[in-house]
């Protein structure tokens, strides 16, 4: 069996040098991808009653991916996302192979017909100001982890900042004099700045004093960089603590990507336009954003509040002629 033949060095030129030298993709699409061939190949080398080393590309055909793609869904109990996110590692692979061994067109036009699967998206969960606020006093600011867990919170409320983005924030991304900000560093590597508060200035000062530019802005309890999951862990656990004071939170799952959400229809309701919110949040289309427009649903009851509703049914040519009745269905 031939070099060209067997998986196992395809699978290296893929990590190492296509996802990473060539397309320089993001650090966590880069494990995306290995993760899900790392679940993938055990998986064909048991049917298979084959060595992981000896698999061939033949042996990651149509029909092998296809019960590794209901295995993940039945036996891991994977959602339809995740689901998703494995088949287009295998997508991407098939087609890194085809392009670079022509006698392999064929099996990747049969594993890239394999199709994605719909799902409904859930509703987008965001926190009301008395949420949010309920949820920055739970910290006790008084020791060096409820001050560095309030300065976190409050971090991810001012900027919106992706889990992954304020995990990897250092010293030296901060401008807490003049016009306070802060560099982010988002998804494929792309850059913005984000203006802070006066408030976030003073609890960042106190808790970067004394440390080194290169340092991350954040640490865990072992004075180690916080990971995102680590960040998720202790929005999670604040969440859970704050029931008593704002009981609406037991219904709401609460991550760090819920605070920032929370942040963009904060924005919206305080009359930021919808361009500057894209910005702030790093999205690269409109559309992204366009979505906390369509959720928010204070601003929908004000559009209802201000229109009035006809006690009949009008014909449809005067729907075009009320602007409250008009007003009302954009909002809608």
């Amino acid at each position: 069996m031939s070099d060209a033949t067997l998986i196992g060095p395809w699978i290296r030129r893929f990590l190492m040098e296509h996802v990473v030298a060539e397309r320089n993709l993001a650090r966590n699409t880069q494990a995306s991808y290995r993760d899900a061939l790392a679940l993938l190949l055990p998986f064909v080398a048991v049917r298979a009653h084959k060595p992981v080393d000896r698999l061939a590309v033949e042996h990651i055909a149509p029909e092998m991916v296809r019960a590794f793609l209901l295995y993940l869904e039945q036996d891991r109990k994977c959602s339809v996302a995740t689901r998703n996110q494995r088949l287009a590692a295998i997508h991407a692979l098939a087609r890194f192979i085809a392009g670079r061994s022509p006698e392999h067109i064929s099996w990747c036009a049969e594993v890239r017909a394999i199709p994605f699967k719909k799902s409904s998206k859930p509703v987008m969960s965001y926190l009301d100001k008395t949420e949010m606020d309920a949820l920055l006093e739970t910290p006790t600011r008084s020791s060096a982890q409820g001050l560095r867990d309030y300065a976190l919170l409050l971090f991810l409320y001012n900027t919106g900042a992706r889990a992954s983005e304020a995990a990897h924030a250092t010293i030296a991304d901060l401008s807490l004099e003049g016009s306070p900000s802060v560099k982010l560093v988002g998804k494929a590597g792309k850059i913005r700045h984000c203006p802070l508060w006066f408030s976030t200035c003073d609890v960042l000062a106190r808790l970067v004093a004394g440390r080194q530019a290169n340092e991350t802005v954040f640490l865990n309890r072992l004075g180690q960089p916080i990971t995102r999951f680590g960040i998720n862990t202790m929005v999670r656990r604040y969440a859970d603590k704050v029931g008593h004071r704002a009981p609406s939170l037991a219904t709401k799952e609460v991550t760090a990507h819920t605070i920032r959400h929370t942040t963009a229809v904060h924005l919206l309701r305080a009359g930021v336009d919808i361009n500057t919110i894209r910005a702030w949040l790093g999205h690269v289309s409109l559309n992204t954003t366009h979505i906390y427009a369509e959720i928010d649903l204070e601003m929908k009851a004000k559009a209802l509040a201000h229109c009035e509703i006809p006690t009949a049914i009008l014909p449809r040519a005067q729907w075009r002629n009320n602007p409250g009745v008009m007003a009302f269905l954009k909002a809608l």
